[in-house]
């Protein structure tokens, strides 16, 4: 099994930065890569920014050039740097990791936290 545990979230004012990060563990092989996700109230979860095993990211366009995606191997964990954040950045932040061969891929999830951007 894998576990996901992301920390960092919580209440900014608008044009503030939070830099949650989400560490993995378990048993783990074949890291595709790991993503943040969101999902803001009565909206579908999207996909924020992703990282592949070998470093190449992306973003969604609403967060591009405001939030960097960044991961460190050894300690399994993936970060978040979220800048000059939003009201509609407001959501819960959902970790993701993807593993395994093409015929074979498995997702797994954390938590959530909760990341709320108000004056």
């Amino acid at each position: 099994q894998v576990q996901l545990v992301e920390s960092g979230g919580g209440l900014m004012h608008p044009g503030g930065s939070l830099r949650p990060s989400c560490a993995a563990s378990g048993s783990m092989f074949s890291i595709n890569s790991m993503a943040w996700y969101r999902q803001a109230p009565g909206k579908q979860r999207e996909l924020v920014a992703d990282i592949t095993s070998g470093g190449s990211t992306k973003y969604t366009d609403s967060v591009r050039g405001r939030f960097t995606i960044s991961g460190d191997n050894g300690k399994k964990t993936v970060y978040l740097q979220m800048n000059a954040l939003k009201p509609e950045d407001t959501a819960v932040y959902y970790c993701n990791i993807e593993m395994g061969p093409i015929y074979d891929i498995r997702w797994y999830w954390g938590r959530g936290i909760q990341v709320t951007v108000s004056s």
